[in-house]
C-alpha cells in the first residue's frame, strides 16, 4: 500500500523543539507505519521544510502552502497543485493533522480529533483569521473520502457539526507509549526531583493552559482543601501558556496562590515522565476532550487519576479513575482528598489504571488505521 502521510503540523512542532497533541499522534503513527513492511510510506508536508525526524528515513514530498492551495481549490473546484503527479505514485493519502487536501481521484482519509472550534467557538481564536481557518477546516473536511476520529464521543460531535453521516467516520482510539509503563532509574528520578525542587507529595495537572482545560477550578479546588492537606501535598502544574489564561499565568508567576502551587511550564519528555511517576494523583477535570491521553499516561505510570465525568473522558477512563463534575470545585476537591486519605482506594485505582492502560497501544491504533485504508480502497 503506497501511503502519503501528512506531517505538516508535526514538522512545525519539531522545528520549534516540542511536540504536543496532534503532533504526537502523527509521530506515533509515522513510527508504527515505518515498521510495517506492507506500507510504502511517503511523508507529505505543506509549505514546511521536512524535518529529519518527520521523514523517518523515507523519501518525503514537500507541497506548496496548504492555505493557498485550499483557497485556490475552493474557488476553482480543481485539485491541489501536484495531486495528479502524486496519484501516479500513491494509492491513498492520510491527512493526520487537519490539513485536508483536495486530491482529485486520489482517495483521502482525514483525522479529525474533535469539533471544538465549531461546538465551542468561545474557546478558540475569535480573530478574523481564526474564523476563516475554522471555516476552511469545515469545508476541507468534505474533501475526505473517510474520516477517522479518536473516540465515540468525538464521532457524535463530528457527525453533528460537520454534517457527515456515521458510516463515513471510524473510531481508532489513541495508544499510550510503552515508556510510560517502564520503571525509571532511581538516580534519574532523584536528579529530576532535586533540579525541579519537587515536594515529597503533590497533585499534578498536565495540559496547555487554556479555558477548556479547567485549570482555574483545579487551583480553586486545591485552595479549598484543609490547610494540613495543602501543607502535606502540593499542586504542580505542567504545560505551556495557551490562550485566555493571562490572569492565571501572571498569578502563578507572582506566587499569588502560595508556595505550594507551582507552575513548571513545559517539560521535556524525560522530566515529565519522572514528575508523573512521583505524583500522588493526576487531576485532569477537563471541560472537553476528544480523548484525554494524559489519563492513560498516568494509568500506565501507576498514578491515581481524578478526571471529568463528561465528553470522552469516561469512555477512556472506564472504572479506573474517580470521575467528577468538572464544574463542581467541591466535588473535585473531595476526590483529591479521598485519594490522599484512603490508601486502599489509591492502590485500587493504581491497579485498575494499569490494567486499563494495557488495552491501548500505538500498534493497535496503527492496525485499526490501516483497516480504514483497506476499507476505503476496497470501496
Amino acid at each position: 500500500m503506497r501511503l502519503g502521510f501528512g506531517v505538516t503540523l508535526l514538522n512545525r512542532c519539531l522545528w520549534k523543539g516540542g511536540v504536543d497533541g496532534i503532533g504526537s499522534y502523527t509521530l506515533e503513527l509515522l513510527k508504527a507505519f515505518s515498521r510495517r513492511s506492507e506500507i510504502d510510506l511517503t511523508p507529505l508536508t505543506f509549505g514546511v521544510p521536512m524535518h529529519a525526524q518527520a521523514a523517518q528515513g523515507k523519501k518525503a514530498k514537500v507541497m506548496p502552502s496548504f492555505d493557498v492551495s485550499a483557497l485556490l481549490s475552493m474557488s476553482t473546484g480543481l485539485p491541489f497543485a501536484g495531486a495528479t503527479e502524486l496519484a501516479k505514485t500513491l494509492d491513498i493519502v492520510h491527512a493526520s493533522d487537519h490539513r485536508i487536501p483536495q486530491m482529485g481521484k486520489l482517495p483521502v482519509v482525514a483525522t479529525l480529533m474533535d469539533a471544538i472550534p465549531l461546538s465551542h467557538p468561545k474557546w478558540v481564536s475569535a480573530s478574523r483569521l481564526g474564523r476563516i481557518k475554522h471555516a476552511l477546516w469545515r469545508r476541507s473536511a468534505r474533501w475526505a473520502d473517510h474520516v477517522i476520529t479518536i473516540s465515540e464521543y468525538s464521532k457524535t460531535e463530528i457527525a453533528h457539526h460537520f454534517g457527515l453521516v456515521d458510516d463515513r467516520i471510524s473510531v481508532t482510539p489513541l495508544g499510550v507509549d510503552a515508556r510510560w509503563f517502564d520503571p525509571l532509574e532511581e538516580s534519574m528520578v532523584a536528579e529530576v526531583s532535586v533540579r525541579l525542587f519537587l515536594p515529597e507529595r503533590y497533585f499534578l495537572f498536565v495540559g496547555t493552559l487554556q479555558p477548556r482545560k479547567n485549570i482555574s477550578r483545579v487551583i480553586d479546588a486545591y485552595q479549598s482543601l484543609p490547610q494540613w492537606l495543602r501543607e502535606e501535598v502540593g499542586l504542580l502544574i505542567v504545560g505551556r501558556a495557551g490562550w485566555q489564561c493571562e490572569d492565571i499565568t501572571s498569578n502563578l508567576e507572582a506566587g499569588t496562590y502560595g508556595s505550594n502551587v507551582r507552575w513548571l511550564k513545559h517539560l521535556p519528555d524525560d522530566d515529565l515522565q519522572a514528575v508523573m511517576k512521583r505524583a500522588t494523583a493526576l487531576v485532569f477535570p477537563s471541560l472537553y476532550e476528544g480523548f484525554g491521553l494524559p489519563v492513560l499516561e498516568a494509568f500506565a505510570a501507576g498514578v491515581p487519576v481524578v478526571t471529568s465525568n463528561t465528553t470522552s473522558l469516561p469512555e477512556v477512563a472506564g472504572d479506573a479513575a474517580l470521575l467528577v463534575n468538572p464544574l463542581d470545585e467541591a466535588e473535585i476537591a473531595a476526590a483529591m482528598q479521598r485519594i490522599v486519605e484512603d490508601e486502599t482506594l489509591a492502590s485500587m485505582l493504581r491497579q485498575r489504571g494499569l490494567s486499563r492502560a494495557q488495552e491501548f497501544s500505538w500498534d493497535r491504533t496503527a492496525e485499526m488505521t490501516i483497516d480504514v485504508y483497506r476499507h476505503v480502497l476496497g470501496r
